[in-house]
């Protein structure tokens, strides 16, 4: 066995590079099956992140179903998702360039289903495909007329000419998973309207459908204190739904007396925060059965759950997140991954168990040199004031051919990730064993308002953006300084979108003792000031923060939590990051926070990369960004 070389923390060597990340990486969404077909849509960052739907072959190989220029992408609430539908060998999917929806048979040319319009003001996404009436059926987003903001509705068209669609459900402001029952009879759907977003609030409607009309239209679930995700109808015609009114997302049958049944009462996550369109936890194996995907303490797992008795059964799987699960005929498919697995599509048995990769992001793990660089992170839970606690993911520095130098702590980059609700990811990262492979230590911190621990938690972040999960951020790093595992005069911070406004707020806080615990960040696309992003961004978002900081006519809470508004208070540099083309969160609120920090003479990296919107899928950029980022930290805090 070679002797590990000494080295200092920060300065070792990897084969974890960022141009294998940028290179060996692809993004997998939207699973499906349809009949013996399983496809998903694989984002290439090395086709300027050009997104194709691929279908499995029976012999195993991998079949791209759309070609170039197509790029399998919705943009309604920018976020996307449920970009393509299939049924019957017919397939519907809007194209990322005009937002137009299109279908595609076997391997014909795809025939546009919807017009042109300028700047792509018609967007479709989240749709399902009504094979006995030939309708595609979804959500449309118009924004056609000038000044006012998109108007969302449930519209049916035709598969067989062009047309923009009839609206069958509007009125709200938001519409979201619409499904026919087995017999094509009724229509269910989500829906919620501002200040609200889907985790906070949200009903589920359900009417009779001819074809044409929905009429006898009434709630089934929801209201001002409960978010409902993902109703689907059983086999037999009975509506499901999860919903998190018993303080948990849990899953619930509608019941014929007009109440509903928890199925599985548990304090664990059958949800998520419907971010983007097209999410699945569960899928049915039959009228009496069905799988589901849960958290219970940060782990997510796969099982089998009993619709009359309860019984929930997991599956002994190695991976610890999933998502996008769909079920038929015994065959249950989804994506899955693990701390050391990345993310893949996997092809489930449900009789038998056995599970088996059909495609995965990355293929590095097969590689023994890089899999023995893996760091293995573990869950922290530590306090925060007020007496809560808050929880995270630790990955210490790991490379066995370096070691520190006795008696030296390591470098640590906490992770702040967007949303901000959402949760950091269970899954292999490659971005993180890049800086854990060359010595420094990462936490991913869950601050309060992060998903995956219930709505009380979640709810820890209500009118307390920039506040709680500052504070969380900075325990989290006091938390590991007291045991002596990290050092703390060399702790940056960085995070994306939400993530960015997070570390730039622990940057410009109020509180010395949390600004002196970072001695740099990084904000990619992040915000620096919430009042002008609540006036510039679209409208998914557009009241999100009334929930998050406070209502819009109180200038003044926003003004105290801008950190744009306290870069007096900044004395640590700050590399920026940020699509040209990003609609979420504009380059004006970057460049801002650029411009304060450059007239206080305080080191400022700013990155501003064309053709990129909310994130970053252009190779080339991935790089740079990563790149940039790690030598600005070397230079100004990390260095010997």
């Amino acid at each position: 066995m070679t002797t590990p070389i000494t080295a200092a923390f920060g300065t070792w060597d990897s084969p974890i590079t960022s141009d294998l990340i940028a290179t060996a990486q692809t993004a997998l969404n939207d699973v499906l099956i349809d009949g013996d077909g399983i496809y998903w849509v694989e984002g290439r960052p090395t086709e300027a992140g050009r997104q194709v739907l691929v279908r499995l072959g029976v012999d195993g190989s991998h079949v791209d179903v759309t070609r170039a220029p197509f790029s399998v992408r919705t943009r309604v609430h920018e976020y996307g998702g449920g970009a393509v539908a299939a049924a019957g060998g017919t397939i519907c999917f809007s194209n990322f360039a005009d937002q137009r929806l299109y279908r595609l048979d076997g391997d014909g040319a795809p025939v546009a289903l919807t017009p042109a319009t300028t700047n792509a003001a018609l967007r479709y996404a989240d749709g399902l495909i009504d094979l006995r009436r030939q309708l595609w059926i979804g959500i449309r987003e118009d924004s056609r007329e000038a000044g006012r903001e998109a108007v969302n509705t449930i519209v049916a068209l035709g598969l067989n000419t062009e047309s923009e669609g009839v609206p069958i459900v509007h009125g709200n402001d938001f519409y979201a998973s619409p499904r026919l029952s087995p017999d094509g009879t009724r229509l269910a759907w989500l829906t919620w309207n501002h200040p609200h977003m889907p985790w906070t609030s949200t009903e589920l409607w359900v009417g009779d459908f001819d074809g044409e009309t929905v009429s006898n239209a009434s709630r089934a679930a929801g209201g001002p204190v409960e978010s409902v995700f993902q109703p689907e109808w059983s086999p037999d015609g009975i509506l499901h739904f999860v919903s998190d009114r018993s303080g948990w997302w849990n899953l619930h049958r509608c019941d014929a007396d007009g109440g509903s049944t928890n199925l599985c009462p548990k304090a664990a996550e059958f949800g998520r925060a419907q971010w983007g369109f097209g999410m699945s936890t569960y899928a049915f194996l039959s009228p009496r059965q069905l799988v589901c995907a849960y958290i219970e303490n940060g782990i997510g797992r796969l099982a089998r759950l009993g619709l009359e008795d309860g019984t929930l059964t997991p599956f002994e799987l190695p991976w610890t997140e999933f998502a996008a699960l769909r079920a038929r005929e015994g065959r249950v498919v989804f994506k899955a991954g693990a701390a050391a697995l990345a993310s893949a599509v996997v092809v489930l048995d449900a009789a038998s168990g056995d599970a088996r990769v059909a495609k995965s992001e990355s293929n590095v793990t097969g590689d023994p040199t890089l899999r023995a660089r893996l760091s293995a992170p573990r869950m922290i839970e530590f306090p925060v004031p007020g007496g809560a606690t808050a929880f995270a993911l630790f990955y210490p520095p790991h490379n066995p051919g370096f070691q520190g130098p006795a008696g030296a702590l390591p470098p640590l980059l906490v992770r702040c990730h967007g949303g901000p609700t959402s949760s950091a990811s269970r899954s292999l990262d490659l971005r993180i064993q890049f800086w854990t492979s060359r010595g420094i230590a990462v936490v991913d911190v869950d601050y309060g308002g992060s998903t995956g621990y219930g709505r009380a938690y979640r709810n820890r972040l209500h009118l307390q953006w920039g506040i709680i999960d500052a504070q969380d951020c900075a325990a989290a790093v006091s938390f590991l300084v007291d045991r002596q595992e990290v050092d703390p005069a060399r702790t940056v911070i960085t995070g994306g979108s939400a993530g960015g406004f997070t570390a730039l707020t622990c940057l410009t806080h109020p509180d010395a003792a949390v600004r002196e615990r970072f001695k740099a960040g990084g904000s990619h696309y992040g915000v620096s000031d919430p009042a002008a992003l609540a006036h510039d961004t679209h409208k998914f978002e557009s009241r999100y923060l009334d929930w998050l900081i406070a209502p819009q006519s109180e200038a003044q809470t926003y003004i105290d939590r801008a950190p744009v508004r306290h870069a007096d208070r900044l004395g640590a540099p700050v590399a920026f990051f940020q699509g040209a083309e990003d609609k979420v969160v504009p380059p004006s609120q970057t460049e801002a926070m650029v411009a304060a920090l450059r007239a206080q003479g305080i080191s400022a990296l700013y990155l501003l990369f064309a053709g990129e919107q909310h994130g970053f899928r252009q190779s080339t950029h991935i790089r740079w960004a990563l790149d940039a980022e790690f030598y600005f930290y070397k230079a100004l805090v990390w260095s010997p």
